[in-house]
């Protein structure tokens, strides 16, 4: 039988938000101890290239694969022996994800200053960016295609996915995986996985003709996130995505056992997941315990859900109120929240902090894993206070083109002179008044 969630009351309480966010349930991950361990590791790579990698995976993966890079044949072969049902599913996801993403690009505007000067705002993707597809305790295709079709939309030219060795597999990435990069016609896939992995990406590796990218994406395990956090001296990152955290509003007029079941599906992805539930109603809170119990009884990752509902990082928060519950999923900023209340859209509109939300009965989670359109590789830990999930902006800069005519700029070189000199920088108005000498 599950142990009882822990519960915490806050009813009565009057808290800030600083406050209100040490009271919460959070996973404890130290990123710092987490760089210590990797930065010896991708220094390696960066000096030995193909041969760390090798040694690194034999010792943390236990297995070093005989060709790091898969080929076209493995490739190919992975996508003709796909379940037909999951084929049907990929080509879904894709297709959805391709419309949600395409939405998101930003057009290019032209704005006249002043008559004669003009800014261009451009758009520009980056010309190479390496793809993380995590590969522990599960496969992740779906990770595939969250990461490929936002690149792909935003007009990458250049992608690289790198995948953990699996055992079963002969040191090979899972084949799923494979397939997945099939179908989105990628080519260039590496069997490795972890700090390394990051690091070949990071720095490139000569002897594999793997070229160093401009951006890496993609979740992973907390080394991974710490490479990443190295990694930002050479190329972009999306963020440093931890594990799985879902964050349920419910008040009484909620299905308990749909709660419970979205509650129990994010912590099956990992031990240390989060599934924290916020509700006015205490008689809610005993019959999502109850229901949560039964399911989770009769599920096939018993232990693993066990072990991560009863961690510190998951419990029920008893509020006073629905204001209350809101000021809460703001304070805890949760990488997916789903709103199981009356008036759950307008709810959701007093909603600053949360890597995505889902309204409703007939939103859960895992439609946003696979199927809604929307990104899966969202901010975790909280970072969603200031950080966005993976979309297109991740892979295109903004740039500003400036073209001003000779009477446009000549209207400004009095006002550009005097600001110029005030800075002391007199050599800056002359660049403009040069123009005008006869």
């Amino acid at each position: 039988m599950l142990s009882m969630l822990r519960s915490i009351d806050i009813r009565g309480i009057s808290l800030g938000a600083d406050e209100l966010a040490a009271y919460l349930p959070r996973a404890q991950l130290d990123i710092e101890q987490a760089v210590k361990i990797v930065r010896p590791l991708m220094d390696d790579v960066r000096q030995r290239g193909q041969q760390a990698i090798e040694d690194i995976s034999l010792r943390l993966d236990g297995i070093s694969p005989t060709h790091l890079r898969v080929t076209q044949q493995e490739l190919s072969a992975s996508l003709d022996n796909l379940d037909r049902d999951v084929r049907t599913a990929l080509e879904l996801s894709i297709e959805h994800n391709w419309q949600g993403h395409s939405q998101q690009l930003p057009e290019e505007k032209t704005t006249q200053i002043i008559p004669g000067g003009h800014i261009t705002q451009r758009w520009i993707p980056v010309r190479r960016v390496g793809l993380y597809v995590p590969g522990g305790l599960a496969a992740y295709p779906s990770s595939v295609v969250m990461n490929v079709v936002a690149a792909r939309v935003a007009g990458v030219e250049s992608i690289a996915v790198v995948s953990p060795p699996q055992k079963h597999f002969d040191g090979s990435v899972h084949p799923t995986i494979l397939a997945a990069c099939a179908l989105l016609g990628i080519d260039e896939v590496y069997a490795v996985g972890g700090a390394q992995a990051v690091a070949m990406l990071a720095y490139g590796v000569e002897s594999l003709e793997c070229e160093k990218v401009d951006v890496i994406t993609g979740p992973g395990n907390i080394y991974v996130a710490a490479a990443k956090r190295l990694a930002t001296a050479v190329c972009g990152i999306d963020a440093e995505a931890g594990t799985t955290e879902i964050a349920v509003i419910a008040d009484d007029s909620a299905d308990p056992e749909f709660v419970a079941a979205d509650l129990l599906s994010q912590a099956e992805h990992d031990p240390a997941a989060a599934s924290v539930l916020i509700t006015p109603s205490s008689r809610f809170a005993q019959e999502v315990h109850r229901a949560i119990t039964e399911q989770a009884s009769t599920t096939k990752h018993t232990q693993r859900v066990h072990t991560a509902l009863t961690g510190p990082q998951s419990g029920i928060i008893i509020v006073d109120d629905m204001d209350q519950a809101i000021s809460v999923a703001n304070a805890y900023g949760a990488e997916h929240l789903e709103i199981h209340t009356r008036a759950a859209l307008e709810v959701s509109k007093k909603i600053h902090n949360a890597g995505a939300i889902f309204i409703g009965p007939y939103s859960p989670v895992p439609l946003g894993d696979y199927m809604a359109g929307s990104n899966h590789v969202l901010p975790t830990g909280g970072t969603a206070r200031y950080a966005a999930g993976l979309s297109v902006m991740a892979f295109i800069k903004p740039v500003q083109v400036i073209h001003y005519t000779k009477d446009a700029l000549a209207q400004l070189a009095q006002p550009l002179t005097a600001l110029a000199n005030s800075e002391d920088l007199p050599a800056h108005g002359d660049a403009v008044n040069i123009r005008y000498q006869s």
